[in-house]
């Protein structure tokens, strides 16, 4: 199999504090993968570090000879100014600028591709909706379709299914099947380990280093749950804080 992202001894902080330590691994092309771990783990960390938003402090990531640019991120809902003045449409539209440039004009075939978009994801008759008078399940459908629009081999999912109804979680999976089908390269930083084990065929295990990277059924077992939830008491200084998932 082709490898789409390598890690080599990854280092990742903020102000030269580690937050994601010596990871290496590789990333098959095509791969669907969950990345789970504790809050505070350096699942949000490894990802803007994949998408070249942050630095390695030490090691690298070789991206299968993409740039940066051509990985579709899907950041959490929390990191977006829902306050600023722009339209389900404008928004949606966002996911041409690699072909349109950020002040380009978008053609009749670009305007047919935004339309068809959002009504992929349910969203027809909500173009003109500003991002303040969404529900989070809409929010996240918008988002959904600006993915569709950027047609990238490599997605990047920060908690795409978190704080939604479950139909939207249920329509959004089913474009993740979808993305998967095509052979693109998924990753995804869950928290629901059911949902994880019912649709994602490997895990990546991280408490701020790997504790197990495979196949699901064997990376979600009851021993690795409790090394993830020991190495996080062992970074935090209140180890009530650190709380891990339960293995089912």
């Amino acid at each position: 199999m082709t490898v789409q992202l390598q890690f080599r001894d990854l280092t990742l902080g903020y102000d030269r504090h580690p937050a994601v330590h010596h990871l290496s691994g590789a990333v098959e092309e095509g791969a669907l993968l969950a990345v789970v771990g504790p809050n505070g783990a350096g699942k949000s960390t490894l990802f803007k570090g994949i998408i070249g938003a942050l630095p390695p402090l030490a090691g690298g990531i070789e991206r299968g000879g993409l740039a940066v640019r051509d990985i579709a991120y899907l950041p959490q809902v929390a990191d977006i100014d829902r306050s600023f003045p722009i339209g389900v449409y404008d928004m949606v539209a966002m996911g041409l600028w690699k072909r349109a440039g950020l002040f380009g004009g978008i053609d009749a075939d670009g305007r047919e591709q935004i339309r068809k978009a959002i009504a992929t994801v349910g969203l027809t008759g909500f173009e003109d909706r500003a991002l303040a008078t969404l529900s989070g399940g809409q929010m996240q459908r918008m988002l959904f379709a600006r993915l569709l629009l950027q047609n990238a081999r490599v997605i990047v999912l920060d908690e795409p299914f978190t704080a939604i109804d479950a139909k939207t979680s249920e329509d959004l999976l089913a474009l993740v099947r979808h993305w998967h089908g095509e052979k693109r390269t998924i990753l995804a930083a869950l928290h629901d380990l059911d949902l994880v084990q019912a649709h994602f065929p490997q895990t990546l295990l991280l408490a701020r280093e790997a504790v197990a990277w495979g196949a699901t059924r064997d990376v979600l077992t009851p021993q690795n749950m409790l090394k993830a939830r020991q190495m996080c008491e062992a970074f935090e200084s209140e180890a009530a804080e650190c709380k891990v998932p339960e293995a089912v």
